[in-house]
């Protein structure tokens, strides 16, 4: 039998019941649309993780102070003053790798302009800050190194602070707000950036001199973080060595001493954040495949139940002929039509549900056409597996019996 014989054959058998047909699609249906979605979901969420990540800078380093006690309870690495003037020094002097470098101290607040107030944190670093992690002013221009060695009371503001201290529009450049109770002028706004991968609001923030943060706010010398740059993507492993040793050595460690800090990057961050969403994801693919499953035995359960039902009609055709392999690709045809026309369906479903979620929910989300070729493939490969068994009972049946069955 001709491979376009059988196709006519099995629509035609199948349009004889159109509802049972698309019921026992609808397994199929429902998982290939729930596991395109759930790709999709994960592709956009590692995606824009890596462009927020990357936003910051990838080749940014992050030290943060860290116990190196060997024992006992470990502390937050914000309660630990490791960090000082001293390490600055000996990075700038000593290291090769990295092009700019940033103390950081911070402090939460609340910010005032007259009889309007805002709880935000103001955060205090160095004019190489603005390059490091890429910002860029939308007005106003950035403080100096002179402003640090002076410890001016000056400030740049966020778009969040903006609007919540000059809710009706009035330009800040120039003005006097208040942190807690020292007055700051303001001498630039910041670009918007939006909320980062960890739901962050990046606009929710004052930055000064660290040196006025420092010594008008906090009274310490020490600081919570020190931000620097690689020269470029591929010599960042090369400083994270190179800054460690120099850290190690200007904290006086010797060979058997942890350190009592921390240095970081953004490629460690991307990698963590995007195997914890790849990770997420095939948990939620998997759970979407069951449906793929649940459905392959609809498709076994209907097609006992058509052999059953037409075993009248399977003994008069192979009365006039026909062979038991004709027979079972017969109704082995059936069951891979009904699989992937519930894949195409399926196919449909998974677009416009990513849609939705994009449009509702403002997700971001790519569509994979691995996913949706897997997706194929596993339609006919379920069609085939699950149609399999009933075909071949088909294909056995006993002509003369067949023809007696009632």
């Amino acid at each position: 039998m001709s491979f376009i014989n059988l196709i006519r054959i099995a629509l035609k058998a199948l349009q004889r019941n159109k509802l049972r047909a698309f019921l026992t699609m609808l397994g199929i249906i429902i998982g290939v649309g729930s596991v395109i979605a759930m790709v999709a979901i994960g592709q956009g969420s590692k995606q824009s993780i890596h462009d927020q990540l990357s936003n910051m800078g990838t080749n940014m380093i992050t030290v943060q102070p860290a116990s190196n006690l060997n024992g006992g309870v470990k502390i937050a690495g914000s309660s630990f003053q490791t960090l000082t003037a001293k390490d600055i020094t000996a990075l700038k002097a000593n290291a090769q790798y990295i092009t700019e470098i940033s103390p950081a101290v911070s402090s939460k607040g609340q910010a005032i302009n007259g009889a309007l107030n805002w709880p935000t944190t103001m955060s205090g670093v160095s004019p190489e800050y603005l390059d490091i992690r890429k910002l860029t002013l939308k007005d106003g221009i950035p403080f100096t190194n002179n402003d640090v060695l002076t410890s001016a009371k000056v400030c740049l503001i966020g778009q969040t602070v903006i609007d919540n201290l000059f809710p009706n529009g009035e330009n800040p450049i120039g003005k006097v707000i208040r942190f807690g109770n020292i007055p700051f002028q303001v001498i630039g706004i910041l670009n918007p950036k939006g909320f980062n991968a960890f739901g962050q609001d990046q606009d929710d923030i004052l930055i000064a001199p660290y040196t006025t943060v420092q010594n008008r706010i906090l009274a310490t010398i020490y600081y919570s973080n020190i931000y620097a740059s690689a020269a470029n993507e591929q010599v960042t492993d090369n400083a994270v060595t190179e800054m460690t040793n120099i850290l190690r050595d200007s904290h006086r460690l010797t060979a058997s001493e942890d350190n009592d800090f921390t240095v970081r990057t953004q490629q460690e961050l991307i990698a963590t954040l995007s195997s914890t969403s790849g990770l997420l994801t095939v948990l939620l693919t998997v759970v979407a495949g069951i449906s793929l499953v649940i459905g392959g035995i609809g498709i076994m359960n209907i097609m006992y139940v058509s052999v059953t039902e037409r075993t009248k009609e399977i003994g008069l055709r192979m009365s006039i002929g026909a062979r038991g392999r004709d027979i079972l690709m017969q109704f082995l045809m059936e069951a891979v039509l009904i699989s992937i026309t519930g894949g195409i369906i399926g196919v449909v479903l998974g677009f416009i549900s990513t849609q939705i979620v994009t449009l509702t929910l403002g997700w971001p989300t790519i569509i994979s056409e691995s996913s949706v070729v897997l997706s194929f493939v596993v339609c006919a490969v379920t069609g085939i597996f699950f149609g399999y068994y009933p075909a071949q009972k088909a294909s056995r049946l006993d002509p003369i019996e067949a023809l007696r069955y009632e």
